[in-house]
């Protein structure tokens, strides 16, 4: 069995087939999902997918990128939902947005209370903002030892090993791209109870279908790819990563 922590089947590029989507993945054995609804926007159409499926979850939170649509009324409404499994997905991306930066810490600060304060794991973007995202999160698991969550679509900088003892590596289909030379290099590092394998659908298709819409069905190739890496089977990769998902988000 495989479970993808991290899909966006909320999204608009599934709207017409979202249904041969599950299917298909759980041909391809991913017997559960997580949407991360990262706007306020896309909540409904998560909660209404968890309510549909049986084997569909949902965290809520608001992404660096849609900040001007944060308020905490968004989260606590929804966070006590059966089917909410975590916060997230929230952080920092200084790529595009990099002049917002100084809010995006603060509504970083507010959601990790949030998770703090109703007992949820994290689910955390970082991109281009490795330095601020480690200081926050290594004062925050300091301050609060309970702190557990996923480092989302994990970028491979080693100073995050740091933090295993509170979070799990998110592996998506970046480990199958040529390029991704560092992120091999890093990832033998990464204890095996804290790997968790995910697609960030519909973005990152992993090889050989870059270019195309990515499902998670997909978790397969990751799946394989982790084999290959830790030289064991495929069957193997499957038992270790589901546990893992199961213990951060009890499900």
């Amino acid at each position: 069995m495989i479970i993808d922590t991290h899909c966006h089947l909320d999204n608009e590029k599934y709207y017409l087939d979202v249904d041969e989507v599950i299917k298909r993945a759980k041909v391809n054995g991913v017997e559960k999902f997580i949407i991360p609804a990262a706007s306020p926007k896309d909540i409904k159409r998560a909660v209404e997918l968890s309510e549909k499926y049986e084997e569909i979850y949902f965290a809520v939170g608001v992404h660096p990128s849609d900040i001007e649509n944060f308020k905490i009324k968004y989260l606590t409404d929804y966070i006590n939902n059966l089917k909410c499994v975590a916060v997230g997905e929230i952080g920092l991306d200084y790529h595009y947005t990099k002049e917002t930066r100084e809010i995006q810490i603060e509504l970083f600060k507010k959601q990790l209370d949030i998770a703090i304060e109703y007992n949820k794991p994290v689910i955390i973007h970082i991109r281009e903002a490795n330095q601020d995202a480690f200081e926050i999160l290594e004062n925050y698991v300091l301050k609060y030892p309970t702190l557990k969550g996923v480092l989302h679509c994990f970028n491979a900088d080693a100073q995050f090993l740091k933090l295993k003892d509170n979070f799990y590596f998110g592996i998506g289909g970046v480990i199958t791209f040529k390029n991704a030379r560092k992120l091999v290099e890093v990832f033998p590092k990464i204890p095996k109870n804290r790997v968790i394998i995910e697609t960030d659908s519909p973005y990152l298709t992993p090889h050989p279908h870059r270019g195309e819409r990515n499902e998670p069905s997909y978790t397969t190739l990751v799946r394989d790819k982790i084999a290959e890496l830790w030289n064991i089977s495929a069957k193997k990769v499957e038992e270790i990563t589901t546990n893992n998902a199961k213990e951060l988000f009890n499900i």
